[in-house]
């Protein structure tokens, strides 16, 4: 009987079956959804959030797999993704929590404009929030860390099928669950839910049917250079907290720092001008010939830490578990960077690839 030597395989070389592979990057996904929409945010005033984490984690989690997944079957990218952003903000603020319309939930009708029944200030805030904080950021970050799973789906037919119900229980828990709480007996008018369900199916059209059409894939632009990765970590943390506290009060608590100075309308517009040149220049960093997942790290990091410290004026609990989740967040990050300096941790980005 002829002998065959034993397989040997370098210490730290083994991987995990594919199957394996996507079922962890589903899960991680998920979870990092719900830590940068939520825990690093609300749960640093409200620490008792943390007991919400399986209906966060349904609500966010399933939500954005779900979105993550269309995006990649249907051969999209990062606009196709902001699409589908957009329709989850108007399931989530719209159809759920009815924080968009209701005069009472958050007390965000106080915050800024309101008019025609809608809290546009609100509105606009959570706009930047879920499309970036909720969507954007988590499967950039899944990306870096799953870097062979970038262009790949995470789930099969049927596990779609299970993210796809999950995330409407999501919704419907947030109607019967937070909303009947904190504004019991509220409904939105019809004429908005039914405005809300045009907006979701012309964002799911144009983000799965039109726009992956035109999808281009240029190769990186050898004559334009990103800054610094420090550079990209600082300007996404300042604009972020210009953003934040244009149309939001620090900590959720109080008035707006610039209430006094400029009209609610106004105060809209100084939001835009600053979230539009940001999403501008990031895209422009995208396509530049040093772009790199470091640097990607840093424009993440500096989006997240400024989302944290945003909380962090409202009391002493907040500066002190904002305090502690600013270290956690830092040290995530450096655990990151550890890993894309492995040899085999990131390929090359597909041409084009600005996230």
């Amino acid at each position: 009987m002829k002998a065959h030597p034993p397989t040997t395989r370098p210490a730290g070389t083994a991987q995990p079956p594919p199957e394996s592979r996507r079922v962890r990057a589903a899960w991680t996904l998920a979870l990092l959804t719900t830590l940068c929409a939520e825990l690093t945010f609300t749960a640093v005033a409200v620490p008792s959030t943390w007991l919400l984490l399986p209906l966060l984690l349904v609500m966010y989690g399933a939500g954005v797999l779900l979105i993550r997944e269309a995006v990649v079957r249907f051969g999209g990218g990062l606009p196709s993704l902001v699409a589908l952003g957009l329709a989850y903000q108007l399931a989530e603020d719209g159809l759920g929590l009815q924080a968009l319309n209701s005069p009472d939930m958050y007390d965000a009708a106080d915050w800024g404009l309101r008019a025609l029944g809608i809290n546009w200030t609100y509105w606009e805030s959570q706009i930047g929030i879920h499309v970036v904080l909720s969507v954007v950021l988590p499967v950039m970050i899944a990306d870096l860390i799953f870097p062979h799973l970038r262009e790949r789906p995470y789930l099969r037919t049927g596990g779609l099928t299970a993210t796809g119900s999950l995330a409407l229980l999501g919704v419907l828990g947030l109607r019967f669950f937070i909303s009947a709480t904190e504004d019991p007996g509220y409904r939105t008018p019809t004429g908005w839910t039914l405005t809300y369900l045009a907006g979701i199916a012309l964002m799911v059209w144009l983000a799965l049917r039109v726009l992956p059409r035109r999808r281009r894939r240029p190769g990186a632009r050898r004559d334009r250079k990103a800054p610094h990765p420090f550079v990209v970590g600082f300007v996404s943390l300042y604009l972020t907290m210009a953003f934040l506290t244009t149309l939001l009060p620090l900590g959720l608590e109080g008035d707006l720092l610039l209430g006094d100075t400029m009209s609610k309308p106004f105060l809209l517009v100084v939001a835009a001008m600053t979230a539009i040149p940001f999403a501008w220049l990031a895209a422009r960093w995208g396509t530049a010939g040093n772009w790199s997942d470091v640097h990607r790290l840093w424009l993440a990091g500096g989006i997240l830490v400024s989302h944290t410290a945003f909380m962090m004026p409202g009391s002493l609990t907040s500066f002190l578990v904002g305090l502690a989740t600013t270290g956690l967040e830092v040290l995530a990050l450096r655990a990151l960077a550890r890993h894309l300096r492995q040899p085999h941790a990131a390929p090359a980005p597909a041409p084009g690839r600005t996230w």
